[in-house]
């Protein structure tokens, strides 16, 4: 892997995260993706026998592990040409159809992100948006290292 790519998928890492904590309270429909984070923080949290008990260390450990799995994540996008932007397109749809639908099926409340078909197809889109911030990122980069 190469340092286009880490820094492109934190690129987007961070803009799924700035548009899940700046939206998320626009309206009732909006998800809530760091709620579901939050929770399997603290239940990775209780396996290991350890309680988070202070909200703020609570968010701030979710934030940092959504970033550090969102960053290694996206970075495995890459392609020649405009196989970039399928790549791109198709992982960002893949992770927000799982960030849908995988929470219920391994013991996460769902509803943050499952509420209304508005706010699945949000999901669905920040995902892709970070996406395509990687690839993005990747194609400028490229163009840079190329001069």
């Amino acid at each position: 892997m190469e340092n286009k790519n880490i820094i492109g998928g934190l690129a987007g890492a961070v803009i799924l995260t700035i548009l899940n904590e700046s939206l998320k309270n626009v309206n009732e429909d909006m998800p809530h993706i760091d709620l579901v984070g939050k929770e399997a923080v603290q239940k990775t949290a209780e396996f290991f026998g350890l309680d988070i008990e202070n909200n703020d260390s609570l968010q701030g450990t979710a934030i940092v592990s959504d970033l550090i799995t969102n960053t290694a994540y996206y970075s495995l996008i890459d392609g020649e040409k405009n196989d970039l932007w399928l790549k791109a397109a198709s992982s960002g749809i893949l992770a927000g159809l799982s960030t849908v639908n995988l929470p219920g099926k391994i013991g996460l409340n769902d509803e943050p992100v499952t509420k209304t078909f508005t706010t699945k197809a949000m999901v669905v889109g920040y995902y892709l948006i970070g996406a395509f911030t990687t690839a993005a990122v990747i194609r400028l980069m490229e163009k840079i290292q190329s001069q």
